[in-house]
């Protein structure tokens, strides 16, 4: 799938009259959302006790508020590591200045070939979308 811009992303999916409506979910929600769509294993743990939020056939994702962005890239290419499988990031979005955060991420994970999505709600609906 090819990759879709920040700016169509926002205005396709989320720019709406509630665009800077925040929700009150935490982490864990998003990430059994998105998981389940992906068909990951949830809370996949290492060796170390450490674990992955969620692990598929082919990614190792870390899942965060967008504003976590940079955390999330170096525990994705951890988890990547320790699992041999490629890293994976899923950032929330929950405010229209996430998008900042969600940039300076896109511009990480290509460099160094993490797949990115980012999962927003919407009117009540979850969107799981794939950046890169």
């Amino acid at each position: 799938m090819k990759a879709i811009s920040l700016t169509l992303f926002c205005s396709l999916i989320l720019c709406t009259h509630g665009c800077s409506k925040t929700t009150k979910h935490h982490e864990k929600y998003y990430q059994k959302i998105a998981c389940n769509q992906l068909d990951g294993v949830i809370e996949y743990t290492l060796k170390n006790r450490t674990r992955v939020d969620c692990l598929t056939d082919e990614y190792a994702i870390e899942v965060d508020f967008a504003h976590k962005g940079y955390e999330a890239i170096g525990q994705s290419l951890y988890y990547a590591l320790e699992t041999k499988k490629q890293a994976g990031i899923i950032l929330i979005r929950k405010k229209r200045k996430d998008d900042k955060y969600i940039g300076i991420t896109k511009k990480v994970a290509k460099k160094y070939d993490i797949k990115l999505w980012v999962i927003a709600e919407k009117n009540g609906d979850i969107k799981l979308v794939e950046i890169l």
